[in-house]
């Protein structure tokens, strides 16, 4: 009888036709917006357009050397989304502006640093030596924006930028990953003892309460950036991600319980105490009233003129070039969404949240298939944090949750942003190489921990417990 090959298949291929198509998007989109201001096939345009098809191209071939079994989806769907923010950033530059320039600038030298990634890490357990280190990389990130002389002060009622020479940059977008790894670190060591017996209240089963200490730790770190920082967003944003992460450690209901009451209670604490937090939430709920619609600070002039815009799209949009968002404030940025949503249309927008959707899919797809629980709880958690800040964003702009101020992934123009993205995209495919590939048993070297062979063994869960 014949045995059946099921040698794993490295699919680069299907990648490179699908990069074309991403970079065919791309390119697309930024002919359209020549086309509009009369500046179709200039210098500028088949120079930007050499450069990204260049770093993409560079960036799939790192893959086929050191990456061939990574996900083929994941690379052609961030590059679509990609050239998909410059060509809109160019669109809304005025005359004379940079903005588009400098956003080209910042996808090199992302993508540079996630192909560095993919070139130096061969194997993501690596990280898990860098468990506690992470950490404290976290917490110096979030207290750098105030440190005085390199903090940017406050921009735009937030504190979360530091100034490099004549550039700003944002390090919370750095902690995000440096916070994930670990929590994924952390939580895959320690999951049996967080899994011990606590108190049975109904069908929930509760911790107890000496091993809530992570949890009231992450809670803290969120309401302190809240605190002093006025972030809104990024606070939600570090918070949901440990919840997310210990409910995949732990497969616990009880966690998500204690960490929604512990995120509302806090939530309306702020809303009473900080006002930037309290008008926010005034102007999502009364948004077309005359005075809140008006208010200089605070207001919902921004979120209803995103709500007109993307009416006036319509189905089908208005057509790239055709639409006036840049009668939103930061129409490249916060708002790029809606910016979208009246260029493309309701059926441009679908299609760029099924690009997000996609991308989410294939992350957690990489995250089940990979065999160590460092990798899926690190999967999980980054795949996670672009959800969630996907979430975020379109939510605030459509209405559905209060505006808090974060950069839709790859297509808002922002360096941090986009650096820190790029980085994740570079982990997610390293880790998808691990999940698709032929199964590696080899350890890793002493120091990296007891735990560090990647294949987690009964053996192991009862030496824990």
């Amino acid at each position: 009888m014949s045995q059946v090959n099921t040698a794993p298949k490295p699919r680069r291929n299907v990648e490179l036709i699908l990069l074309l198509l991403a970079l065919t998007v791309g390119i697309g989109a930024n002919m359209l917006v020549g086309v509009d201001q009369q500046k179709a096939f200039d210098s500028d345009f088949w120079f930007q357009s050499s450069l990204l098809a260049v770093a993409s191209l560079a960036f799939h071939g790192v893959l086929r050397f050191r990456a061939k079994y990574a996900d083929p989806v994941i690379l052609p769907l961030v590059v679509a989304l990609n050239g998909l923010g410059l060509a809109m950033i160019h669109r809304l530059d005025p005359p004379g502006g940079d903005t588009g320039n400098n956003q080209l600038r910042w996808t090199l030298i992302a993508m540079a640093v996630a192909i560095a990634v993919i070139w130096f890490l061969k194997d993501h357990r690596v990280l898990r030596r860098f468990t506690f280190i992470s950490l404290a990389a976290s917490a110096v990130l979030l207290v750098l924006p105030l440190v005085p002389g390199i903090s940017a002060g406050e921009i735009l009622g937030a504190r979360v930028w530091i100034r490099i020479g004549p550039m700003t940059f944002q390090p919370g977008e750095i902690a995000k990953i440096t916070l994930a790894i670990f929590f994924a670190g952390y939580l895959s060591s320690n999951r049996d003892l967080i899994l011990l017996a606590g108190r049975k209240v109904g069908p929930l089963q509760f911790p107890r309460f000496k091993d809530l200490g992570p949890m009231i730790a992450a809670w803290l770190v969120s309401i302190g950036v809240l605190v002093f920082q006025s972030d809104l967003g990024s606070s939600v944003l570090f918070f949901g991600l440990f919840i997310v992460m210990i409910y995949v450690a732990t497969s616990r209901i009880s966690w998500v319980v204690i960490g929604m009451a512990l995120f509302l209670g806090g939530g309306l604490i702020a809303s009473q105490v900080f006002s930037h937090v309290g008008l926010r939430i005034d102007g999502w709920l009364n948004a077309f009233t005359d005075e809140v619609y008006g208010r200089q600070y605070g207001g919902s002039f921004q979120i209803v003129e995103g709500l007109f815009g993307m009416a006036n799209g319509g189905l089908v949009g208005t057509g790239l070039g055709q639409g006036r968002p840049d009668l939103v404030p930061f129409a490249n940025s916060d708002m790029i969404i809606a910016s979208l949503g009246e260029e493309l249309g309701l059926i441009g927008l679908f299609a760029v949240v099924l690009m997000y959707l996609l991308l989410f899919t294939r992350g957690f797809r990489a995250a089940l298939g990979t065999r160590d629980a460092f990798g899926k709880l690190l999967a999980c958690g980054l795949s996670f944090a672009v959800a969630l800040q996907c979430f975020v964003v379109i939510g605030g702009v459509t209405r559905l949750i209060p505006l808090t101020g974060l950069t839709t992934p790859f297509l808002a123009a922002g360096g941090s942003s986009l650096l820190a993205n790029w980085i994740i995209v570079g982990l997610l495919l390293m880790i998808s190489h691990t999940a698709r590939g032929p199964v590696d048993t080899t350890p890793l070297p002493p120091s990296a921990g007891p735990e560090s062979t990647g294949i987690d063994t009964p053996t192991e869960a009862v030496k824990h417990a």
